[in-house]
């Protein structure tokens, strides 16, 4: 089995870091700041996607999203937690699948907080945005991730674990199994439009997973 793991509301809660950087950004070109509520329903996409939707010009977009990350990347651990039960989740799941994370966030800075929190170990691999030219929703990080994990397994025995709505398309892309978790950014109504298995937090996840082995 192979268990793929989104981060941003799945594993860990780096709304604070996120909003942080989103407002700051917007502090460095004087522009007018959106609400943290507008900036949170965002959460999961690309962040040039993310500026645009927010209001920045096309010509500008990149300038905010390099703003942001060097900031964010100065924060980041300090101001990013593991997600109750996370922690418990990661390393049950690893008895019993070979593990991989899956996001959109850039993937040197995902590293970082992982090894920060000591649970990079449990995981064959880590694609983030800066590793696919197609993020989630398409099928290509899913794809890729399974592409770098050396264990030929049937797509049935693939499973996505994620927040939002983006997650659980991407894995209907790829032809895997998804679930979909409560802990984070997308409402249990969403999440129900996409997938047949929806659970409070990832441990609950990892728990039902344990059942089908």
């Amino acid at each position: 089995m192979i268990i793929l793991f989104d981060l941003d509301g799945t594993l860990i809660d780096s709304t604070e870091a996120i909003l942080e950087g989103f407002h700051n950004a917007f502090d460095v070109y004087d522009s007018k700041h959106p609400s943290d509520e507008d900036i949170k329903q965002l959460i999961g996409y690309p962040l040039d996607k993310m500026f645009a939707d927010l209001g920045v010009q096309e010509e500008y977009v990149w300038d905010y999203v390099a703003t942001y990350k060097n900031y964010y990347k100065e924060i980041a651990t300090a101001k990013t937690e593991l997600l109750p039960y996370a922690k418990e989740a990661v390393i049950q799941a690893s008895k019993i699948a070979t593990l991989g994370i899956v996001t959109t966030k850039t993937g040197l800075y995902s590293q970082e907080i992982m090894e920060h929190f000591g649970l990079m170990q449990y995981f064959e691999v880590l694609i983030g945005r800066e590793h696919v030219t197609n993020p989630k929703p398409d099928a290509e990080p899913i794809n890729k991730a399974l592409e770098s994990i050396l264990l030929k397994v049937p797509k049935e025995s693939v499973w996505m674990i994620g927040d939002t709505k983006l997650d659980l398309i991407s894995a209907h892309n790829a032809k895997v199994n998804s679930i979909g978790v409560t802990s984070g950014y997308d409402s249990q109504e969403t999440l129900e439009k996409y997938t047949d298995n929806i659970y409070t937090n990832a441990l609950e996840a990892i728990e039902f997973l344990n059942f089908k082995k």
